[in-house]
This record gives structure tokens, C-alpha cells and sequence, in this order.
């Protein structure tokens, strides 16, 4: 069955809409490259549009009505949002759910040493990653350090035009033989992709050296590191020591931009799953009314399994839940038991793009395609789709005519062929509760890569559907 492609269908006003949405997004990934970036980011955003946050009115004891709107943070790295309709919470919610976490390089806790005249940072990958691509690229740092007297000191250096950039370093081709000959998961080894962050040794004067203090002399025998600490204490007040209580990611540094002649894509870090982040948000901030509550969460940590305190797997949105019905009046155990099973979900994440060069992982029936319009995926997982949420029929059907009676362009597929590969995303987790659950988002060129492609097409289109799904997807 041949989908249409989703530009033919555009209006010059549709195509104005398409690239607002487009420029916003692409702004959106470029505050937000790291999670408590993107936290920080929808909060000032959600909150200009008249979002309250759920703790502030507990601890008013606050009573919440029809069409109020909450959110609730946990950690800095997840959020979950409501929109309170006119049903009430027993009968279930309209749910969007996506990841704001995304592949990267993480430096550890203690990760300073010196070499030959280089300075390190000593990292470990995060995700999904082909070792391989993370070399030779510029690179930025993001993230926060956290000093004893619970200071946070927040480091963003790399994505300013007059800003330093880093990167791993890689072997030249005229001494490569032997790497050439290895498994390109053996090509660059994790423990190599350590960051190099300086080469100018500091310069100790002859009245200091005349000292041979213990700290003249640690200078002195590492004085390219010695370097780059004074240089991170008069700019920034922290210490080595402070490393041990820092989050700090290295992510590929430069915004997101337009690709191709036409400008028809976007090429970006982070868009899996970003985009769909950003789209769900979108579309919660964008519906005015709604008969059931509508609710948004994105979360933390699906790229290592959705584990912790701030994966969909803690009890975080469950508890959110039950204190939102609690200022509701609606509030049991029981009560919250029937609204999380009568609700109904979009698994909101990417899927992979149909790439010709690669044509031999798809099967092109059941491939996903950039421009064909939002996708769905029945299932996930591997071989016999182990680990995988399987959709039933009977939501599918009820998702396809909230679309087509709206005219949004639609895919289904599967994550490559049988037995290539596969994948999972949080779906399986929010199934747990008995409601109705499906993946359904963005087809993605890339995909784990320092840089990702979209289409804007499909961008829009699955802001749309969003949209429609939020206002119209009770059984």
C-alpha cells in the first residue's frame, strides 16, 4: 500500500505553518542539548503559556477544575504536563509520551589527566553509539557542577561563534593500516574517546619556582592540566575536586540547520527523540479545550532502558497522577488504577528513515519513509519482537479515523527487517497499567549519529496528529 507524500497535499498556508513549526523546533534543539537544558527550556515556555507547577498548588492546597494546567519536574530531567478536560480523571487521559535523553559522550568523575602534552577529559559513552563518529568533529560541553556548599554552576562552552570547541582525535590515514583492518566496533575502543581540552602548559614564573611548594611542583609536572584548572577556577570557581559531583556531557557543537537545496530537512544532534518532544509539547500548548484531561510526559534515561528516578520506569509520572487527583477530589488508589487504565497513549519516538544507500536492512513495504507524513509502529523490539509493546487493532483503527477525519498524513512501520536488528522505546512501561499503547512518531536518517535528519514535513505532520490524538482519542 503506497503512502503519498506529504508535500503535494500544502497549501501556501500549510507550508507557512509548516516552517514556523520548523524554525521553533530547530531553536528548540539548540537551547536544549542536554536534558535539564530541555527542562529548563519547556518550563519558561509552559509556563508563559499559563502552566502552574503541581507542588507549588499542594502546598497551597489548591483545588484544580476543568481546563487547568499543571506541571510537575522531577529531578531537572523530566516533566510531566496536564491539561485538565471536562471528564473526570476516572475515565482516563489522552497521553503523549517521548525521551528528551539522546546518545552522547559523559565525562566521568574523575577525568583530568595529562599527556605528551595534551589535557584530557576521560569520558564514557551514553547509549546506543557507533564509536567511530564521535571522533575527529567539534565538540561542546554542557551540563553542571555541583560544589559542596551546593552551588551549581552551569557550563555551556562550545556553541558560541567566539567559544573554544573540543574533540577526540583520531589516526591519520598514512598510519591507519592496522586500524583499517579492524571491526568498525573495534575501530575506536570506548576508553579512546577521551577529550581533548588543552596544550598550552602554564607558565610558572622564577620567583614561584624559586618556592618548590608542593603545588608548584604538581604544576610543574603536569603543567598543560595545571593550565586548564587555573583556567576553570578563575572562570568558573570550581576545583578538580568538584568533578566528582558534576554532570557534564559532550555533545557535537553548532545549531541545528536546514538541509538540502530545497531546505526541506533538518540536520541536528538530538532529534531522536527530541523532535518528538518538542512536537507533543507543541501540540499540548496549542489545544484549547479538550473533553478528556491531556497530558504530556518526557522523560529521562530511555536510551539505558528507562531506569532511575527520572525513567519512565520510576514512579514519578504514577505519583504526579495521584496528586493531581488528589486536588481534584478524585483521589484513591483505586481511582488512580482506573484512570491509568482507561487511558490512552501515542509512545511518542522516532523511527528509523528508509535510507537507499542501506537498502538491504529495510523491507520496503514496511519502511518508513521522510516526507511520507507521521509513523506508527504496531511493534518494536527484536527477532520475535521480544521486548515489544504490540499495539491492539482495535486502537489502530480508532487512531486511523481521528486522522483521516483530519486529513493527516500517516506511515506504518517496522525497525528494519526481521532479524537485522531492533529497538525498543518506553511503550511497553506505560502498557503496564492495561491502557492502549503505540509508537508513533518521526522517520529519522541518522539515527544515533552526532548529526540527524528529519523531514519538515514529517515534522509538522506529526504535530498535527498530536494534536488530533489529544483532542480525540478516548475509545
Amino acid at each position: 500500500m503506497e503512502r503519498k507524500i506529504t508535500w503535494e497535499n500544502y497549501d501556501a498556508k500549510q507550508l507557512e505553518k509548516m516552517e514556523e513549526i520548523s524554525r521553533e523546533y530547530r531553536e528548540f534543539l539548540d537551547h536544549g542539548k542536554t536534558e535539564r537544558e530541555c527542562i529548563d527550556t519547556i518550563v519558561n515556555t509552559i509556563e508563559a503559556e499559563g502552566y502552574r507547577e503541581l507542588e507549588k498548588l499542594m502546598e497551597e492546597g489548591a483545588r484544580i477544575q476543568k481546563g487547568d494546567k499543571v506541571y510537575s519536574v522531577c529531578m531537572n530531567k523530566s516533566i510531566v504536563m496536564f491539561q485538565m478536560g471536562h471528564r473526570p480523571l476516572t475515565e482516563g487521559m489522552n497521553i503523549l509520551g517521548a525521551h528528551i535523553d539522546s546518545p552522547r559522550l559523559d565525562v566521568k568523575q574523575n577525568p583530568f589527566y595529562e599527556d605528551s602534552g595534551f589535557a584530557y577529559l576521560d569520558t564514557h559513552y551514553y547509549g546506543g553509539v557507533k564509536k567511530y563518529q564521535w571522533v575527529a568533529l567539534p565538540l561542546a560541553i554542557h551540563g553542571v557542577v555541583v560544589k559542596k556548599d551546593g552551588t551549581t554552576v552551569e557550563l555551556n562552552v562550545g556553541e558560541n561563534e567566539d567559544d573554544p570547541v573540543f574533540f577526540v582525535s583520531d589516526l591519520l590515514i598514512h598510519l591507519a593500516g592496522e586500524q583499517l583492518e579492524k571491526k568498525a566496533s573495534k575501530v575506536i575502543e570506548g576508553e579512546a574517546l577521551d577529550l581533548i581540552v588543552g596544550s598550552r602548559p602554564v607558565v610558572i614564573k622564577a620567583g614561584e619556582k624559586e618556592k618548590e611548594g608542593d603545588e608548584q611542583k604538581d604544576k610543574a609536572k603536569e603543567a598543560v592540566k595545571a593550565g586548564i584548572l587555573d583556567i576553570l577556577k578563575e572562570t568558573y570557581d570550581i576545583e578538580e575536586e568538584d568533578f566528582v559531583s558534576a554532570e557534564l556531557e559532550i555533545v557535537p557543537a553548532g545549531k541545528a540547520r536546514e538541509a538540502g537545496f530545497d531546505r526541506s530537512m533538518i540536520l541536528a544532534y538530538g532529534q531522536d527523540d527530541r523532535v518528538c518532544a518538542y512536537t507533543s509539547m507543541r501540540a499540548m500548548l496549542d489545544v484549547k479545550d479538550t473533553d478528556r484531561t491531556i497530558c504530556c510526559i518526557l522523560v529521562d534515561k530511555e536510551e539505558i532502558g528507562s531506569v532511575g528516578a527520572t525513567g519512565m520506569q520510576s514512579r514519578f509520572f504514577e505519583n504526579a497522577v495521584a496528586e493531581l487527583m488528589n486536588l481534584s477530589g478524585e483521589y484513591s488508589e483505586l481511582n488512580v488504577r482506573r484512570c491509568l487504565a482507561r487511558s490512552c497513549m501515542l509512545s511518542s519516538d522516532v523511527s528509523a528513515g528508509y535510507d537507499p544507500s542501506y537498502a538491504s536492512c529495510f523491507e520496503k513495504k514496511n519502511a518508513a519513509y521522510l516526507g511520507k507524513g507521521m509513523v506508527f509502529n504496531k511493534f518494536t523490539g527484536s527477532r520475535g519482537k521480544s521486548g515489544s509493546n504490540d499495539a491492539n487493532a482495535e486502537y489502530i483503527a480508532h487512531l486511523r479515523k481521528v486522522l483521516e477525519d483530519r486529513g493527516i498524513m500517516y506511515q506504518t512501520a517496522e525497525l528494519g527487517k526481521v532479524d537485522v536488528g531492533g529497538g525498543g522505546t518506553i511503550a511497553y512501561i506505560l502498557a503496564l497499567y492495561g491502557m492502549n499503547v503505540i509508537d508513533s512518531g518521526v522517520a529519522v536518517l541518522n539515527m544515533h549519529a552526532p548529526w540527524e535528519a528529519t523531514s519538515k514535513a514529517d515534522v509538522y505532520e506529526t504535530y498535527r496528529g498530536y494534536m488530533a490524538f489529544a483532542e480525540g482519542a478516548s475509545m
